[in-house]
């Protein structure tokens, strides 16, 4: 009985640690959070969870050439008129006061959000490497002109490489994203899924999950997994015990 015991000890020190380092291997796979250099005053509470926008771009000859669904959260970092420092403030694009355009060509396609009668304009720039088929975000610009903003902010970065994605599919991550494009700018993505290329008629290619979401699929796994092992190994030590008590009980 006493080796039993000890069994089932064991086999539930295993079990924690696979489901502590499950939960450490989701923590690692996070996209870092944005730096926050040059602030001198504490970020601004931040806003709720954005509001999911549809947008879409179409080519010369009126077809649909790309199509984003998501929501999509600003964090600049800026000299403020009203509080003379610099701070940082976290701001949602709200889908119902954005307007998108862009352009379509054979190996990049934009998107441009306008929002705040074009006092903020966002763009992604989707690059297609015609060898691989495969496509992603590699450039960003922001230029916004807010009341408090003490001039006008804007920054560009042409060597990102992010939402990547295979030709005639879209690229899909439910979980929140942060991608940073500068010390002064990040973009926090909620519920993405887009495509650049070959869409067919105003419907998504099938999804390719991103890294994140096949992450969260496999904790569940893997702490499913441990706890049927574990319960299958406390029933082997019962058994065996079992047998061994009878074994003796006869041997008397």
């Amino acid at each position: 009985m006493k080796q039993m015991c000890c069994v089932q000890s064991w086999c539930l020190g295993v079990t924690l640690q696979l489901i502590l380092a499950a939960v450490l291997h989701q923590g690692s796979a996070t996209v870092a959070p944005p730096t926050t250099a040059q602030t001198t005053t504490a970020p601004h509470k931040e806003p709720a969870r954005p509001e999911r926008g549809i947008y879409h771009v179409s080519g010369s000859n009126g077809t649909m050439c790309l199509m984003a669904y998501m929501g999509l959260q600003l964090n600049i970092t800026f000299n403020s008129v009203s509080q003379n420092k610099t701070v940082q403030e976290v701001v949602n694009i709200q889908p119902n006061v954005t307007k998108s355009s862009g352009s379509c060509r054979s190996e990049n396609a934009s998107l441009l959000l306008t929002t705040d009668g074009e006092k903020t304009n966002l763009t992604f720039v989707f690059t297609l490497n015609t060898t691989s088929n495969k496509y992603h975000l590699g450039e960003v610009h922001l230029s916004a002109a807010w009341p408090d903003m003490k001039e006008p902010f804007f920054v560009q970065n042409r060597s990102l490489d992010y939402l990547r994605g295979t030709l005639g599919f879209s690229y899909m991550c439910r979980e929140e994203q942060t991608l940073i494009v500068d010390p002064k700018l990040s973009i926090n993505t909620f519920q993405v899924q887009v495509q650049p290329f070959n869409l067919t008629g105003d419907q998504f290619g099938a999804a390719e999950e991103c890294q994140l979401d096949e992450d969260d699929m496999l904790i569940p796994i893997i702490v499913g997994a441990a706890l049927a092992g574990l319960v299958l190994i406390v029933l082997l030590a019962y058994l065996i015990g079992r047998k061994r008590s009878h074994a003796g009980y006869q041997t008397i």
